[in-house]
């Protein structure tokens, strides 16, 4: 028999990519996908797994708890993948109770169904950002003490504590992965790379936040998908799992490399304000995943980021789409006579 896995926020970024990776090569799992279609969910994401037999679409939200009921009581779940979250820092500034709302409460929502049904692995999905700063040196390791700077950062923090009560309160199987910086395909274009990449295509200004030195580790999103991967299936419960690939860059290199490939002058670079409490440095160690779980990165940086650029080249109508804010009808289309 093989496992029924949910999960939820998988019309987003990280967790389309995915079911995208999964859902071809698990034909032992059956995936259903819960997303309440916010603004950074985008089902034209998922069009190539459309009608595969082990993959099924639910539009609703985690933190309606009839729902959830309802579809743990139906499917049985084995395994839950939780990647639904609001995520984006600028705007849990602007406005932080949908963060709340969603990444705390949509999660207690998931823990207590997972929790009632008996689930073998609960997976939450999280970041290095509920780590805070870090200096010039060091490295966030999975003993790092939580320290998160944004509205954003602390809804993600509560929502691994929560999940790590479970295991010790409960007994639930729960496992916790904290990632750095994500790139690929299908990434909101208000993201770093993605919104750079497009103005460059357009000749438009390149806004860099501050003196552009705050520096990230990036990791290509198929290496992070692998990651989960490996920890759904055999990481130890109650643990968590730094996830990087060793790779960081500040944030003015990353646009500079970006303008080098498409043959765009620095000019185009503009330097503006700097958005509050934004965190100088992040870093991770992923020597524990590597070690104990034998997980590695496969994609080198220069490689994966060249992948990008093409893929947003070569995929204007998506991202076209987007900024006009068609994609949002293409549920209705898609879904509206079933």
């Amino acid at each position: 028999m093989g496992k029924k896995v949910l999960v939820t926020g998988g019309a987003g970024f990280i967790g389309s990519n995915f079911i995208q990776y999964a859902v071809p090569r698990r034909d032992d799992w059956e995936i259903v996908n819960l997303d309440k279609l916010t603004y950074a969910g985008n089902l034209e994401n998922l069009k190539e797994v459309e009608g595969a037999a082990n993959y099924k679409f639910v539009k609703g939200d985690i933190t309606n708890n009839e729902l959830v009921n309802y579809l743990f009581e139906k499917y049985r779940f084995d395994y839950v993948v939780n990647f639904a979250a609001e995520s984006h820092v600028d705007r849990s500034i602007l406005g932080s109770e949908a963060f709340f709302r969603t990444n705390v409460l949509g999660a207690n929502v998931l823990l207590e169904a997972a929790r009632r049904f008996g689930v073998e692995k609960f997976l939450q999905v999280s970041t290095d950002e509920v780590y805070g700063s870090l200096g010039e040196e060091g490295l966030f390791t999975e003993q790092t003490p939580l320290s998160p700077n944004s509205p954003y950062s602390a809804s993600k923090a509560g929502a691994d504590v929560m999940a790590k009560a479970f295991h010790h309160t409960y007994g639930l199987p729960t496992v916790i992965t904290r990632c750095s910086n994500n790139y690929g395909p299908y990434q909101f274009p208000e993201k770093l790379i993605p919104l750079m990449i497009i103005n460059a295509l357009h000749n438009k200004e390149l806004p860099v936040y501050g003196d552009g030195l705050n520096v990230r580790d990036w990791i290509y999103v198929i290496d992070h998908n692998r990651a989960i991967e490996t920890v759904l299936e055999n990481g130890k419960p109650g643990e968590v799992y730094n996830v990087g690939a060793s790779r960081e860059m500040k944030n003015i290199e990353i646009v500079k490399l970006i303008l080098k490939i498409l043959g765009k002058p620095e000019s185009l670079i503009k330097f503006v304000k700097d958005r509050p409490g934004h965190d100088r440095r992040y870093a991770i160690d992923s020597s524990k995943i590597k070690k104990e779980l034998g997980w590695q990165p496969e994609f080198e940086f220069e490689e994966a980021i060249v992948r990008t650029v093409e893929w947003y080249k070569n995929n204007e109508n998506w991202w076209r789409r987007i900024i006009s804010g068609e994609y949002q009808k293409y549920y209705e289309k898609q879904y509206s006579n079933r």
